[in-house]
């Protein structure tokens, strides 16, 4: 296992079943970014959606204003704004004010656009969203950077177009591209020398499978233009759900999974492969490398993803209601406490220290029976202080030792 550290995250798209109030809902996700900074999370990555219905949340720049609010340490991050869906000084400008807002808490991550469901609504053709995205980033990283713009295109014109204030973090704040199965994200971000966010990592039907691919080509872009990709600055996501055994966990997930299944499946059909007949928790679990079981599990999952990929800076749970609020409030308790101790070298130190006081148990025991009888010995020449001695049984475990 890396000796490096790994950051610990969350991604919100979010995944709500819509027989549920929606304004609870909102809530209660504002409510699990209070329980996850609480935790000692490090990061929360905030989705944009407008169709579909489970993907409840279209602007993530208001949900991170709010939630930035309520909470300490936990850095936020847009995870994505769709940029062909935004004339791209109005994103500029939203994310520089986040920036200042937060005091500096805000990461900007940027796809093309998932659903295709949102672009229709908005009259864009799925083909042009990928082109359209890398001329917005290009627009943008200028607006950042403090430059003046003039740029018309068949979706927006700019005429000496500047951002009014410039960012907070300087010289600008982190900037993550979503990649999923195709090499696009990758090397976008070896262009640009971005962050990646890997987001179908655990699915064995794209994401997984080409992981160590899709780096290679961070890796060769970069290089030609002059970057070097830091490991520390990608994510990996996929789901989990952690309970204290994996027939508890099992038990939990039969709250929700069928509903995220229903769903996972209609925008993606054949997702899963044949279900009928079988039980969706295995179904689940041969679909990838995915958690429905026990600490243990988890890091499982996560040491085979680095066997995988190599080192990668951060892991990031998709949030789910598979369980119910207490059960999904406690997998990510039990994250915190198991899991992520072994992959962020927190308890190095405390594992040498324990490990050499074993090793040496009876010598420092010995060491510390002869120094107390000693003691005894010196001011004890009474009937009293044998007594005392007899009494704190220093005298016997000597004799033992």
């Amino acid at each position: 296992m890396s000796s490096k550290a790994m950051r610990h995250g969350i991604f919100l798209a979010p995944l709500h079943p819509v027989d549920e109030n929606p304004n609870l809902l909102i809530h209660r996700d504002l409510e699990l970014m209070e329980w996850v900074d609480r935790l000692g999370f490090d990061e929360a990555w905030i989705g944009e959606h407008h169709s579909g219905g489970f993907e409840t949340i279209a602007s993530p720049e208001l949900f991170i204003a709010t939630a930035a609010e309520r909470t300490r340490t936990l850095k936020f991050g847009t995870g994505v704004i769709s940029l062909p869906y935004h004339q791209p000084l109005m994103v500029a400008n939203r994310i520089i004010q986040l920036d200042h807002q937060t005091r500096g808490r805000v990461m900007f991550g940027f796809g093309p656009g998932l659903l295709v469901s949102d672009a229709a609504q908005l009259g864009i053709d799925p083909n042009t969203q990928r082109d359209r995205m890398a001329q917005a980033l290009d627009v943008i990283l200028r607006l950042l950077d403090g430059q003046t713009v003039t740029e018309k295109t068949e979706w927006y014109n700019l005429v000496n177009a500047r951002a009014h204030l410039l960012p907070y973090t300087q010289p600008r704040p982190e900037i993550a591209v979503a990649s999923a199965a195709t090499p696009s994200g990758g090397k976008m971000a070896g262009k640009y020398n971005l962050m990646m966010l890997c987001v179908a990592a655990t699915s064995p039907d794209g994401g997984f499978n080409v992981l160590d691919v899709n780096w290679k080509f961070a890796e060769e872009t970069a290089a030609e233009h002059g970057h070097t990709m830091d490991r520390a600055k990608l994510r990996l996501m996929g789901p989990m759900h952690i309970a204290e055994t994996r027939e508890k966990a099992r038990e939990n997930v039969r709250f929700g999974l069928e509903k995220y299944v229903e769903y996972a499946r209609t925008v993606t059909p054949g997702r899963f492969g044949n279900i009928v007949g079988r039980d969706l928790v295995d179904v689940v679990l041969d679909s990838g490398h995915i958690v429905i079981g026990t600490p243990d599990d988890a890091i499982e999952v996560l040491t085979k993803l680095r066997e995988k990929q190599g080192y990668f800076g951060g892991f990031l749970h998709q949030c789910h209601d598979w369980a119910d609020w207490e059960a999904t409030k406690k997998s990510y308790e039990l994250y915190m406490r198991f899991v992520a101790p072994k992959f962020d070298n927190s308890n190095s130190n405390r594992d040498e220290s324990y490990g050499e006081w074993k090793a040496r148990s009876l010598e420092f025991s010995a060491k510390s029976n002869a120094a107390a009888q000693a003691t005894f010995e010196k001011y004890g020449k009474s009937k009293n202080a044998e007594g005392a001695a007899k009494q704190t049984g220093m005298i016997g475990a000597k004799a033992e030792a």
